[in-house]
């Protein structure tokens, strides 16, 4: 662990389930109701860095993820990324689009779309979300 690295220094968003290795954070991102990460518990900054089975196990992690945020969030699509740049500390983003969403087709990273949407209806489904994530991750 870094100290100096703020995914070692705490969770990186609501901590939904942790094992020895990973763990699944739900993101407080009021425009993108559902953003989830998996990140690795030790400090390492590529895919590489880990061994073939914990690179398998992680990305299990991550499928498992994204399957429960589309079956509960029903996006029009889901953005996984993995870019480490501001935080080079190995994380995936599971990120729920749709087309009316700010950004939506860019990135979520972009510049927003000066309108931004009522996301109202998702916010009401993140208990539905954390409960099917809960149950999934078991």
């Amino acid at each position: 662990m870094t100290l100096a690295c703020e995914l070692c220094a705490a969770a990186g968003g609501e901590l939904l389930h942790a094992t020895e290795k990973w763990r699944v954070v739900l993101v407080d991102d009021a425009n993108y109701p559902g953003f989830c990460r998996v990140i690795w518990n030790a400090h390492v900054k590529e895919m590489t860095d880990l061994s073939e089975p914990e690179r398998n196990e992680l990305m299990a992690a991550v499928w498992i993820v994204e399957q429960a945020v589309r079956d509960v969030m029903l996006p029009h699509k889901i953005n996984l990324a993995s870019f480490g740049n501001m935080v080079p500390h190995m994380h995936w983003h599971i990120i729920p689009r749709y087309a009316e969403d700010a950004h939506f087709p860019h990135p979520v990273w972009a510049v927003a779309k000066p309108v931004l949407p009522d996301v109202s209806a998702r916010l009401a489904l993140l208990p539905m979300l954390r409960e099917e994530l809960l149950k999934r991750l078991k």
